[in-house]
């Protein structure tokens, strides 16, 4: 009895290794056409890296597009949507090196909003991203048409793609809380509530230009400030110098 034990028991270890080195297997992807202008025509961070740094920029990327699948959901998946959600999703995560989502498995790309039961027609479609839960959980949908458009828009301070992997990256703690623990020091997390919640009380009053949906809750306010913070450094800077300092140190920006 002992002996047939032993042999499950080591049938058992072999199978969950086998699984576990499959999983791990990763087959690479080819660079989706226009790959390179892409980012260098519409993606004001890639500018700003140095060529080595563009070059991880790049591999990141593609490892990215190895490891989750993107899903039209009556849309066509195209080469400019790859680039533009991959781009999304290192942005955040680039100055950590080792830095993959494991709560992300596919991204389902829909032609515009929705609404809370994922429907795309009829009233009530107000949602333009989300970071799935429970049957969903480890899925994201988004706007097709909105991913387009926060790219083409240089001017622009709102990228929802890149609002909901900052909420993975929220979430990578247990909780959507707008304390990112993962990524946040210790000391600096009174101070970050501190700065939160005085800027959550300035835009109730009109008198902040981050983007209003940030006064839904904390997690909603890390995720529209990160999208200022990516996108239009120089102003939020210049507009908020303190949250800017701070959220360097949350993503680990030197300059």
């Amino acid at each position: 009895m002992q002996t047939v034990s032993l042999v499950i028991f080591g049938a058992i270890i072999l199978f969950t290794a086998f699984k576990l080195l499959k999983k791990k297997a990763i087959v690479p992807v080819a660079a989706p056409a226009g790959f390179k202008q892409v980012l260098t025509d519409q993606v004001p961070f890639y500018n700003q890296l140095s060529p080595p740094q563009q070059q991880q920029f790049q591999q990141r990327m593609l490892q990215f597009l190895a490891q989750v699948k993107i899903t039209g959901v009556n849309a066509t998946v195209e080469d400019i949507d790859r680039i533009y959600i991959s781009a999304s999703a290192i942005i955040p995560v680039f100055n950590f090196a080792n830095w993959e989502y494991f709560n992300l498995h596919e991204v389902l790309l829909y032609p515009d909003s929705f609404d809370d039961e994922y429907k795309q027609a009829g009233g009530g479609r107000n949602i333009l991203g989300m970071v799935g839960n429970g049957a969903m959980n480890h899925v994201m949908i988004l706007s097709q048409q909105q991913l387009r458009q926060a790219f083409s828009n240089a001017s622009g301070k709102e990228n929802t793609a890149i609002h909901e992997f900052v909420h993975l990256i929220d979430k990578t703690d247990g909780d959507i809380d707008g304390i990112p623990a993962s990524l946040l020091d210790k000391k600096y997390v009174l101070p970050w509530l501190q700065l939160m919640h005085a800027e959550i009380s300035r835009i109730k009053a009109n008198d902040s230009d981050i983007n209003p949906y940030g006064i839904t809750n904390e997690s909603e306010f890390f995720a529209v400030a990160a999208e200022y913070f990516f996108e239009r450094p120089d102003l939020f800077a210049e507009k908020h110098p303190a949250l800017f300092l701070l959220m360097e140190k949350i993503f680990r920006v030197t300059n």
